[in-house]
């Protein structure tokens, strides 16, 4: 029996069959993780944040097991197999909560606007509410680009999707608080940064973004924290090369 659980459900009046829907599974599933059976890492993320609870505190041994719980004592907050996986929610959590600096680098990017059509508007709130907002997508005439989309196989339609993601963001170009830059970079990994959460997803050869795995940073205050640091050093280098981009008229 999984007594923190069942604990938590009791003390918010919420049932099993409710815990069941939320995640989009069968009622008896989630009734074998009350009794103690640990859930897939997209499922405890969702219950931990239906609880407004930390998931190692709820499945401390998934911790011990190496599945992907997040390391309190640690920078590492939370991996994913692969971005694909990383629910919706968190990347509206993240979004809503900045207030000092959301950065964004990809290649394309165009997932980000297709799963949130008030992408473009929710960015401009944030900078209308002090947020430095800063999105930088490849250049679709440049050499980095030609290459990743020959890597992947799928030649000049890489280019042809920045092109398509870009337009979601006109409305941002010359915004107080907003920059959309375009950069010709050899990408290791896309970045997402919202104040001091970072999500990086590493880039494997050959592989779209979306397959690749995904591991969610915080910043830390320890001597022994270089990760979100390196990377964000990373974001700014990066950013010292690129130019504005300017739409089409």
């Amino acid at each position: 029996m999984n007594e923190r659980l069942r604990s938590a459900l009791v003390q918010r009046g919420l049932t099993v069959a409710e815990v069941a829907a939320e995640c989009g599974v069968d009622p008896k599933t989630a009734s074998r993780w009350v009794s103690g059976r640990v859930p897939q890492r997209r499922h405890r993320w969702s219950i931990a944040h239906l609880l407004g609870l930390d998931e190692e505190h709820l499945w401390p041994e998934a911790l011990d097991n190496g599945l992907g719980v997040s390391n309190a004592s640690g920078e590492i907050a939370a991996t994913f197999a692969n971005r694909a996986s990383v629910p919706r929610d968190l990347w509206l959590e993240l979004l809503r909560g900045a207030s000092k600096h959301i950065d964004v680098l990809v290649f394309s990017g165009t997932f980000f606007a297709q799963t949130n059509p008030h992408i473009a508007r929710m960015l401009q709130e944030r900078a209308e509410a002090g947020a430095h907002v800063r999105l930088c997508f490849g250049d679709p005439e440049g050499q980095a680009v030609r290459l990743r989309g020959e890597e992947e196989g799928i030649g000049e339609s890489l280019a042809a999707k920045i092109r398509a993601s870009l337009t979601y963001y006109r409305t941002l170009v010359g915004r107080p608080g907003c920059e959309v830059h375009l950069h010709d970079t050899t990408l290791y990994n896309s970045l997402f940064r919202y104040d001091d959460q970072l999500l990086v997803n590493p880039h494997i050869w050959g592989q779209p973004a979306s397959a690749n795995p995904l591991f969610q940073l915080r910043r830390i205050d320890s001597t022994d924290a270089e990760w979100f640091n390196q990377y964000e050093q990373s974001f700014d280098a990066i950013w010292s090369t690129t130019r504005p981009w300017a739409p089409e008229k």
